[in-house]
């Protein structure tokens, strides 16, 4: 489906200070990062590079319904929260998966952190086939797609696109990596008091990294890695204010 290397990539640290000057820096009538040189803007291009996601191909796109619940149950087997409501709750949909938390352990590294959540995962699905194999395919998906690539603020993830989840041998065919562009722009569009983005976040982070090394943020552990997501290793800032 073309989400192989976006799925590959290892853990991704906000970098909050350099998100929210780009947010400032952001002219909604031009869509593009004002800079003292200039706009500068990712671009569909920045979008394959650094997530390997596709841009060409089905536009991500379709009607918006006032509920969900019917499509959230026929094709995930969950209750959409609220009857007038897109949103469905993220501990649910984990637990459909077998894995009921994503929380680390006490002492617990990154890496044994993602080998329990797979083997979990893998435990509570291996037993799985035809329609119920479908099933949590979509549920993954659904995790994957409304908290990565249309992520939105807040806990609840968003299902809008879930009827595109239907024929899953045709999601493969969306330009995901588009969509993901466009769902930033509006992210950044709103109000400069809002921390953070609600679209992917790593997209700018490492969109700065490459195109304003100056900044001196980021640190290169795979020189030629790509996508470009693996090339460096995200530092959270330790510096106070002062």
């Amino acid at each position: 489906m073309g989400f192989g290397p976006f799925l590959r990539l290892e853990e991704l640290v906000p970098d909050v200070a350099l998100i929210q000057a780009l947010k400032e820096r952001w002219d909604p009538e031009c869509h593009a990062f004002l800079f003292p040189w200039g706009h500068m803007v990712p671009t569909l291009e920045d979008v394959v590079r650094i997530t390997s996601l596709r841009v060409d191909g089905q536009a991500v796109t379709g009607t918006t319904y006032t509920s969900y619940q019917e499509s959230v149950e026929r094709l995930l087997g969950l209750e959409v929260r609220g009857e007038r409501s897109s949103l469905v709750q993220r501990t649910v949909l984990q637990a459909s998966l077998g894995v009921v938390s994503a929380r680390r352990q006490t002492g617990e590294g990154q890496a044994e952190h993602m080998e329990r959540m797979t083997d979990d995962a893998r435990a509570a699905m291996a037993e799985e086939e035809g329609e119920a194999a479908d099933r949590d395919l979509r549920r993954f998906l659904t995790l994957v797609i409304g908290k990565m690539v249309l992520g939105t603020r807040g806990d609840p993830i968003g299902c809008r696109f879930l009827p595109l989840l239907e024929d899953l041998s045709s999601v493969g065919n969306y330009a995901w990596g588009a969509a993901l562009l466009a769902h930033l722009f509006d992210s950044l569009g709103t109000s400069s008091k809002e921390t953070g983005v609600a679209g992917f976040f790593p997209l700018l982070q490492v969109w700065a990294y490459h195109h304003l090394p100056s900044l001196g943020h980021g640190v290169a552990r795979r020189r030629g890695a790509v996508p470009l997501l693996q090339r460096w290793r995200f530092c959270r800032d330790e510096r106070s204010l002062r």
